[in-house]
């Protein structure tokens, strides 16, 4: 079952509702975030509330009343009846709300849906496919509600998982998921993960953490945009995301990576992420 948090009470998620004259509806203005539980508690709540914080920010969205509540809804959320029992999938929507002052919105909406957390499939977890996109995320170190420029290619490829942002022969990001590429020697000695700088993508919580467990294990990191033409000589490459964690991609468009398998580097770190998720819970 899914509840959501909207206008001061909990209801079933399918009950709440947005006026139409909203800005999330009439011009997509709204952001979000993506917050798991593991064993009932919160993984990284504070670092995503300041990246929710920041997002409304640069999007001209006065939400700082409404952050200073969110720690206490989603505690009450977690506790509440409705809530789902197991692992739980929490996700704080700010919208623009019925005003639009000259590109700023002064009184924004906002909602918070608690719902069940899914796991990636079976298929993906051996390996997934990504289809290129020969563009870049508008306004990208920002998490807004608009998926659109990657949804509509995706709708061309059954078998990918998501699109990959390739601009001008750069690697930034895909879809919802932060995009490392591990190049190094087959034996896996010197071993490079890059990864596209902060200023070019979403800095996304579980690619901050990956990074910071990869850089204490003795793994060289480069943070700029890997490229294209690298993606046939690389040994590795994987996806990070809050519900994804960590996950191999074995092929991009027609292009197969590595060996066509996941690899020890992209294992090494899941289960690294694994045996360190205790630092990041509250």
């Amino acid at each position: 079952m899914s509840i959501c948090f909207h206008n001061e009470k909990f209801t079933p998620a399918e009950e709440c509702m947005l006026p139409v004259t909203d800005m999330l509806i009439q011009r997509g203005v709204g952001v979000f975030e993506t917050i798991r539980t593991y064993g009932g508690k919160t993984f990284a709540r504070d670092m995503h509330l300041e990246r929710l914080a920041s997002s409304a920010l640069h999007c001209g969205i006065s939400a700082g009343k409404i952050m200073a509540e969110l720690p206490r809804i989603i505690k009450e959320g977690m506790a509440h009846p409705g809530a789902p029992k197991r692992e739980c999938l929490i996700k704080p929507f700010i919208t623009g709300g019925k005003i639009n002052k000259h590109g700023t919105f002064p009184e924004p909406d906002f909602f918070v849906i608690f719902d069940n957390l899914p796991n990636p499939n079976d298929a993906a977890q051996q390996g997934i496919e990504l289809m290129a996109n020969y563009m870049e995320r508008p306004f990208p170190t920002i998490k807004t509600t608009s998926y659109i420029t990657g949804l509509i290619p995706l709708g061309s490829m059954e078998k990918a998982f998501e699109t990959l942002y390739c601009p001008c022969g750069e690697i930034t990001e895909s879809m919802s998921s932060n995009f490392f590429l591990c190049i190094g020697n087959q034996d896996g000695l010197g071993n490079t993960i890059v990864t596209a700088p902060p200023d070019r993508v979403l800095s996304g919580v579980t690619r901050s953490i990956i990074l910071t467990l990869a850089r204490e294990n003795g793994f060289n990191v480069e943070e700029r945009c890997p490229l294209t033409s690298e993606l046939k000589t690389a040994r590795e490459a994987f996806i990070t995301g809050s519900i994804k964690e960590v996950l191999p991609v074995i092929k991009v468009d027609d292009q197969i990576i590595g060996d066509g398998k996941p690899g020890p580097v992209t294992r090494q770190l899941y289960d690294l992420f694994v045996q360190n998720l205790s630092r990041w819970l509250d």
